[in-house]
């Protein structure tokens, strides 16, 4: 139950902040920020040293088991996992959900043991079919830079069923066509942290993902 609450709040959440930094101590405040600017849903990516620390420590702090509107509530996962020993020590540490860069078959099925969504990296239906196949629930089109909005729709004339998540490439300017293609909700990078870490002013993050809200919401027609 609690990983198909997880896919729902993922959903229901739209926009995915996947952040980088050259420190535990820096990611954690980025996804601090970004959370009070109204993103909920978290990536922390395992290139950051000492990423399961931040991890860990996101996810004493916010909980998806709160009502959303509470402060406290955020969905904290794990990005850039290459292999199941990785997923497992971040599901350890925290992280509800579990984002790769490409599939790993092995990595799925150890996402499965543990009842944990997994959402991997791919480029081409014979991925996504296979993706299916072991399934999973929402695959990550990436590097969504190499596409335009209108793949969505291509892969669903085979593959009606399968729910996409680009990331890479996606910016406030086209995320209203990607959720209208179809998209189930859009993974954002660099875009949202890029000029905070650039001038050190970290409320830069928090009116970015009040940015991208607001367009997600008038996306959604909401």
């Amino acid at each position: 139950m609690k990983k198909l609450n997880v896919l729902k709040q993922l959903v229901e959440a739209g926009v995915v902040a996947v952040l980088r930094a050259d420190s535990a101590e820096e990611v954690v405040r980025m996804a601090e920020y970004a959370i009070e600017g109204g993103i909920k849903a978290i990536e922390i990516t395992m290139t950051v040293p000492h990423a399961l620390k931040a991890i860990e420590e996101l996810s004493s702090k916010y909980s998806s088991d709160v009502d959303p509107s509470d402060a406290s509530f955020a969905i904290i996962g794990v990005g850039t996992v290459l292999d199941p020993e990785t997923a497992r020590a971040a599901i350890m540490a925290g992280a509800e959900y579990v984002v790769a860069p490409a599939l790993n078959p092995d990595t799925v099925k150890l996402c499965n043991r543990y009842c944990i969504p997994c959402l991997p990296g791919v480029m081409t239906i014979q991925e996504i079919q296979s993706a299916l196949e072991l399934g999973v629930d929402i695959v990550k089109l990436f590097p969504g830079n190499l596409y335009s909005p209108s793949v969505i729709s291509a892969v669903k004339g085979p593959l009606p069923q399968a729910n996409m998540m680009p990331t890479g490439g996606v910016s406030l300017a086209n995320l209203k066509e990607w959720i209208q293609a179809g998209a189930v909700a859009v993974g954002i990078g660099s875009d949202l942290t890029k000029d905070a870490v650039k001038t050190g002013n970290f409320d830069l993050i928090k009116d970015k993902s009040a940015a991208y809200m607001q367009a997600y919401r008038e996306a959604k027609g909401q």
